[in-house]
This record gives C-alpha cells, sequence and structure tokens, in this order.
C-alpha cells in the first residue's frame, strides 16, 4: 500500500512541475509582444511612411513623427492605442 501510495504521489508531483514550467514559459512568450497589425493598420503605414519618411529609410523617427499633422497624429493614435501611452510629466 505505501508503494503505491509513493508512486502515485510521484506520477502527480511530475505531472503538477510540467503544468507550472509550461503556464511559465507561455506566459513569457507572450509578454512584451506586440498584437498582429490588422490590414488597414499596415494600410495606414505605408501612406504615413511614404508623406512623411524624409530620409527614405521606412521608418518614421522622432522627428519625422513630430511633423505629422494633427489629423494623422489622431488617427494614427486611433489605429494603434496601445502605442500611445500617456507620458510622463516632470
Amino acid at each position: 500500500m505505501k508503494r503505491l501510495t509513493v508512486i502515485l504521489f510521484t506520477f502527480l508531483c511530475a505531472a503538477a512541475v510540467s503544468l507550472y514550467a509550461g503556464d511559465k514559459g507561455q506566459k513569457k512568450a507572450e509578454h512584451g509582444k506586440r498584437p498582429p497589425m490588422t490590414a488597414e493598420q499596415k494600410e495606414t503605414m505605408k501612406k504615413m511612411t511614404e508623406k512623411y519618411d524624409a530620409n527614405k529609410d521606412g521608418k518614421l523617427d522622432k522627428e519625422e513623427r513630430a511633423k505629422m499633422s494633427d489629423e494623422d497624429k489622431d488617427a494614427m493614435k486611433k489605429l494603434f492605442p496601445h502605442a500611445h501611452k500617456a507620458k510622463k510629466k516632470e
């Protein structure tokens, strides 16, 4: 009887450890990743890059984003709400 109890307890511990390890790794992989862009977001980013990319590197740097019109900035904020977090004021 003791032997059966020890064997069952060992399998239970092994199962618990493997489940815990699987959950932990999965949460790490999801943390910090951006959600995939929709077709509308991709199209808007392409238009904004074509319109405001002065140095033609395929990216909008800080100076190029500062030159965007208010309408375009609002459109970007609506399409990318996760990217526009409130900035801390010092």
